[in-house]
């Protein structure tokens, strides 16, 4: 059986070449564009305003390359996940978040992840591969909600900017005017603080920048986050003050509160200290247990504590709500339980 290279996932650019590779006219390629991301084609024949001639070279080679979920689960607070299918044979997960006025999609980035942060279930998987542009757009075009998405959020399954190439490809296609016309501005992408791909991230995108903290203590954030040693806190944050968060672009900090581990008065001193006078906000979150780990999460009242101690400060703060807890909705649960990983034990 041949293989056919999906269409998925290719940029304007690369989808003129290819026509011309062909000998078609170079605005076949913006057809061909028009039909993947504006028209939602799953099929090439489906793109009727090409000749058949072309629909048929076209096809010997290409398929559009989406997919549809392999499952679906709804959780009682509207929250959905599902289950994508990869290249290689596993599943990422994709969770949509109803909000009042708003529908986001937190899109995976990877089939598991090699950073190794404790307190993360797709860690425990290992990693296995990156995503191409391709899988990343699939994500946003065949949820039930596709055409009620009002926002995104690269916060899923993997580490962004460890597949940086495949980010901004589709970062491009999702914000481009031939693509999805989506503004930067409804776009946030999350590291852990990988600084070169970050740098690379903030010159070529006009996205939100949402950077996993965590602790603010050097040696107390290298327990939970071995990235901590190649990429210190103190480097993430000198590229960062590079850079001006003062207008429509913003800067967040992702902090999971840890009982006893993270959430003490002293944490919140430490934490205003590296954050002074950077404009930002804190984005406190409540920690979906996993299987074999000793964190717990903070209780209520230390979350609202931490809170308040923040605001007092003048660091702009807020508590993100728990969604989705019915469904597994912690990166990871649902994909290590359909592809049959072997969750590795942890002390911590």
């Amino acid at each position: 059986m041949t293989i056919r290279e999906p269409l998925l996932g290719k940029t304007l650019a690369e989808l003129v070449a290819l026509a011309k590779d062909f000998g078609w006219p170079a605005f076949a390629g913006s057809q061909i564009a028009d039909w993947l991301y504006k028209k939602h084609a799953t099929d090439v024949n489906e793109m009727t305003n090409l000749s058949k001639i072309v629909r048929t070279q076209l096809c010997e080679k290409f398929e559009v390359g989406n997919k549809t979920p392999a499952a679906a689960q709804t959780s009682k607070d509207g929250a959905r996940k599902y289950l994508f299918p990869t290249c290689g044979g596993q599943a990422v997960e994709t969770v949509m978040i109803p909000e009042a006025n708003r529908a986001t999609l937190c899109v995976s980035s990877q089939v598991g992840c090699r950073m190794g942060c404790r307190f993360c279930m797709t860690a425990r998987q290992g990693f296995h591969a990156n995503l191409a542009a391709g899988e990343m757009i699939n994500q946003f075009r065949s949820v039930e909600e596709r055409d009620a998405l009002t926002n995104a959020v690269f916060m899923g399954m993997g580490e962004p900017m460890d597949n940086v190439d495949e980010l901004l490809k589709s970062l491009q296609i999702l914000t481009a005017p031939w693509g999805f016309a989506w503004s930067p501005r409804r776009i946030t992408v999350s590291t852990i603080g990988i600084v070169p791909a970050m740098k690379r991230f903030l010159e070529e995108s006009e996205c939100h920048l949402a950077v996993s903290l965590h602790n603010p203590f050097d040696g107390e954030r290298q327990e939970l986050m071995p990235i901590q040693k190649a990429c210190p806190l103190q480097d993430v944050m000198n590229v960062i003050r590079q850079y001006d968060f003062s207008g429509q672009r913003r800067v967040s900090f992702e902090y999971i509160l840890f009982d006893r581990w993270n959430d003490s008065p002293r944490h919140v001193d430490e934490l205003a200290a590296l954050l002074q006078g950077l404009e930002c906000r804190v984005n406190l979150i409540r920690f979906h247990a996993i299987p074999h780990s000793a964190l717990r999460p903070s209780p209520d009242s230390v979350v609202e504590r931490f809170k308040n101690l923040l605001l007092r400060k003048g660091v702009m703060t807020t508590v993100r709500a728990s969604r989705g807890q019915d469904i597994m909705a912690a990166c990871g649960l649902l994909s290590t339980k359909h592809n049959n990983v072997a969750v590795i034990k942890s002390g911590v």
